[in-house]
């Protein structure tokens, strides 16, 4: 199959065709939960997001990799209970952790350590007032706008929860990648996701990697028909058993920078999982992935949108839940830990101790 240029008069074409489909999707402004603010932090801890993506700049330059870890964290943080913080926690004698259910267990251990580093960055400068659950969607921001995409303001005020999902709840609400795009549609629409919403978010999987058992499904023992052959023929190389460990780009067209090319990548039937490339297939979401291919810019602003909508889903605010001393363990969980955090603080890490 022919690739497919999007700088051609086609390339118009397909725009003015689903422009009107696109526009019955398109969003205004984001409205704000009540106990988030624009400037929260203004006067409490005004250096909270220059620390954040000071540090993560030098993080970066030696492995912008860890861009993709972070964005994917706050994600899989706000779909399972809202965006508490939740996902940090470790296990205790209640049970597993979200951590440990499948879905979590290829999250990058390093975003939970990148994550604690900031927390204590954070708190060294203000004291304990800024969240772990802020501080992840601060620095899934900063991932995005580092790499090549958006930069965005955010609310925030965001609280950590108590406790963390269970393994049943954690399975529920992160929808796997062997999903097709009704599948996707109908599990994102409970969180008031539009399909808009859910071709903008999909965009991030424009950064990162998958896994090959993520995705072989589509390869063995039958090629998925609808998928690229020489791109199909590549990925057996790479994965070339259905339980492989290898991984691969999620866009082989800039794997490493924030833009439209996963949509493009869609379009030349080049999308790794399914959830991904059914996006063009439904007739639902098939107009809004030709939209962004197109104009990035576009995609850029729904991009924006969608992710302070989703940053806001089932926050803590106010009096709820608690400021973690340390993002992986629950303050009630460890007197101990708040007692000597002043002391811990002091002797601060070096990145090359964690």
């Amino acid at each position: 199959m022919a690739s497919i240029t999007l700088s051609s008069f086609a390339a118009s074409l397909l725009l003015i065709l689903s422009v009107n489909f696109y526009q019955t999707e398109a969003q205004g402004t984001q409205p704000i939960v009540k106990g988030l603010s624009w400037t929260f932090y203004d006067s409490i801890c005004p250096n909270a997001e220059s620390i954040i993506r000071s540090r993560l700049q030098q993080v970066f330059r030696q492995d912008i990799g860890q861009a993709a870890g972070l964005l994917r964290l706050h994600f899989h943080d706000c779909f399972v209970q809202g965006c508490d913080g939740s996902v940090l926690l470790d296990g205790s004698a209640s049970g597993p952790s979200e951590k440990d259910a499948p879905p979590n267990l290829t999250l990058r251990q390093q975003a939970f350590r990148i994550i604690e580093d900031l927390r204590r960055r954070v708190h060294r400068d203000c004291g304990r007032v800024v969240s772990c659950a802020d501080i992840t969607a601060i620095a899934a921001r900063d991932s995005v706008f580092l790499s090549g995409g958006p930069d965005y303001d955010l609310p925030l005020g965001r609280r950590d929860g108590l406790n963390f999902a269970t393994r049943n709840e954690t399975l529920a609400n992160l929808p796997p990648p062997s999903f097709n795009a009704s599948a996707i549609l109908t599990s994102l629409a409970t969180k008031n996701f539009t399909p808009t919403d859910v071709v903008a978010l999909s965009g991030g999987h424009t950064i990162g990697i998958g896994h090959c058992t993520s995705f072989t499904e589509r390869l063995y023992p039958n090629q998925d028909p609808s998928m690229d052959k020489t791109f199909a023929n590549n990925l057996k190389n790479t994965c070339p058993t259905s339980n492989s460990t290898n991984t691969t780009v999620l866009d082989i067209r800039s794997p490493n920078k924030f833009d439209n090319k996963y949509y493009v990548d869609l379009m030349n039937r080049q999308g790794l999982f399914t959830s991904d490339q059914d996006l063009y297939t439904d007739r639902r979401t098939r107009g809004i992935v030709t939209s962004f291919a197109i104009n990035e810019s576009l995609f850029f602003e729904e991009f924006v949108n969608s992710m302070i909508k989703m940053g806001q889903l089932n926050v803590l605010t106010g009096t709820q839940g608690e400021i973690r001393a340390n993002c992986s363990v629950r303050n009630s969980a460890n007197y101990n830990l708040l007692l000597s955090t002043s002391v811990a603080e002091e002797q601060q890490r070096t990145w090359s101790e964690i």
